[in-house]
């Protein structure tokens, strides 16, 4: 009886280790795989996250290409108003420079 009893615990203990082995290796598989889905997931993350920088500085190279041309077709046209006061001024500004030449000629004459 207390053989049969002996053999039983000890058949039970075998069948614990061989149960805790499997558990184990289960375990190991578990946390392999769980590494392996994390590291691709963060792989992908990266890449989403290069692709993101990527295109925003994209967007931000065209927003200030648009704002460059704009400044300078404001710039362009300012200069043309400029341009075009100032030949309105001109005539005037010459009048008068020689009424004061011919004003200083005669002044010294």
């Amino acid at each position: 009886m207390k053989t049969e009893v002996l053999k039983a615990i000890r058949k039970a203990e075998e069948e614990y280790q061989v149960e805790m082995a499997k558990a184990k290796a289960e375990r190991e598989r578990r946390i392999a795989a769980a590494t392996l889905e994390a590291d691709t997931l963060v792989s992908r993350a990266k890449d989403s996250s290069e692709e993101y920088k990527k295109k925003r500085l994209e967007e931000a190279r065209r927003e200030a290409s648009r704002k460059r041309e704009e400044i300078l077709r404001s710039g362009d046209h300012q200069a043309a108003l400029l341009r075009e006061q100032a030949g309105k001024k001109l005539d005037g500004a010459v009048r008068l420079l020689m009424k004061r030449f011919e004003a200083e000629v005669y002044a010294h004459n």
